[in-house]
């Protein structure tokens, strides 16, 4: 038996959810307070057994009410653990190397990801991201500056981006 633990945290753009293993790698989290939400788009093959809630999850908390207090780098070191074929866990890494302030275009993600002609699968990649923030797809957007999809809504997306812009962090902003 798996037992994995959640928690909500609540955030300047809503309830945020991040389920974790035993060991402390995030398996799913997004902008919501329904684990319902999260579990769909997780591994079968990591799908615990049994979710608990958890008041904190420590350094997974930490990390989160940082990150959105402005330590952008706070969700870089929590560990991450989502399974699908090679270049989903390739493209999976990939993002987590992807700075804040830094987003790329869906074309740029896909030739970080060793396969340039691969857009819709590098857009795939973010479609089938568990775990939002901790792997961060919204700094992914279309050739043009359009925002693109975004699970948890494209308003998420506009303000992750405009919290991790260059100007914003420099008090331009």
């Amino acid at each position: 038996m798996s037992i994995a633990h959640w928690s909500t945290v609540d955030t300047p753009i809503g309830p945020f959810t991040a389920i974790v293993a035993a060991d402390g790698a995030v398996l799913a989290s997004g902008w919501t307070d329904d684990i319902g939400q999260l579990t769909p788009v997780m591994s079968r093959s990591l799908m615990p057994t049994e979710f608990r809630e958890k008041r904190d999850l420590g350094a997974v908390s930490i990390a989160i009410r940082r990150y959105h207090g402005g330590d952008l780098t706070a969700i870089d070191d929590v560990p991450v653990r989502q399974r699908s074929g090679e270049f989903l866990q390739h493209a999976w890494e990939v993002l987590r190397t992807v700075p804040a302030g830094k987003p790329v275009t869906y074309t740029e993600y896909a030739a970080l990801s060793g396969r340039p002609a691969a857009v819709r699968a590098a857009a795939s990649a973010c479609a089938r991201n568990a775990a939002a923030l901790f792997v961060p797809c919204h700094r992914v957007f279309r050739i043009g500056g359009a925002m693109g999809g975004f699970r948890w809504g494209v308003d998420v997306k506009r303000w992750l981006l405009d919290h991790e812009s260059p100007q914003r962090a420099a008090g331009l902003a």
